[in-house]
């Protein structure tokens, strides 16, 4: 349960900075000044091309030696994380943005609308019902990912399993009841995503 508990912690806690940083570089990659979009892009392709096992390993064993950043395992995890999800929530949430209709931006300029106040309004909004399913596959990919900060000793749900299983020798019935528990509670995440999908 203790576990399970870091599990959910850096879960909702990594996809909320990952959404976050990810809504900064995809608004990057598709406003209007070429420097931004260069970096925004970028970011997308070194984080999407880096295994998140070499990010997870680098921030924590490399940061320290090549920077002099004294890093705790908890600020390794969150940041790599976080990192990784963004780059793949900037692609959700460019491509949700970019599939509207630009006479959405131009009626709302007409209105007098900025382009954060359009964006904000109109346009995110909007956009957010198409995003719902991918967001939602994201995340679950982003819970299944916590289970790579075992390797850097983040007791998780998956460490505490292989702790248990060290002294208990039972290491087939501990990760048999680690995948009920995941399935548990991505099943019915998956539900809720499709009928938000639907009431949308």
């Amino acid at each position: 349960m203790k576990g399970l508990g870091i599990t959910i912690y850096y879960t909702v806690l990594t996809t909320v900075l990952g959404l976050v940083i990810g809504l900064v570089i995809a608004v990057a990659q598709i406003c209007g000044f070429r420097f931004f979009n260069w970096a925004g892009r970028l970011f997308v392709e070194f984080f999407r091309n880096v295994p998140l096992l070499v990010w997870l390993l680098w921030s924590y064993y490399a940061l320290p030696i090549f920077f002099g950043i004294n890093i705790s395992k908890q600020a390794a995890g969150i940041m790599a994380l976080s990192l990784y999800g963004a780059a793949y929530y900037a692609e959700i949430l460019r491509a949700g943005i970019q599939s509207l209709e630009r006479g959405q931006s131009d009626a709302a300029r007409a209105l007098g609308m900025s382009g954060a106040q359009a964006m904000r309004r109109i346009i995110l909004p909007q956009a957010f019902r198409r995003m719902i399913p991918p967001l939602a596959g994201q995340t679950i990919i982003q819970m299944k990912n916590t289970t790579l900060l075992s390797v850097i000793t983040v007791p998780d749900l998956l460490y505490q399993a292989g702790y248990i299983s060290s002294f208990t020798y039972r290491p087939m019935e501990i990760y048999t009841a680690i995948g009920v528990v995941f399935l548990l509670i991505l099943i019915p995440s998956n539900y809720i995503a499709r009928k938000l999908e639907g009431h949308n």
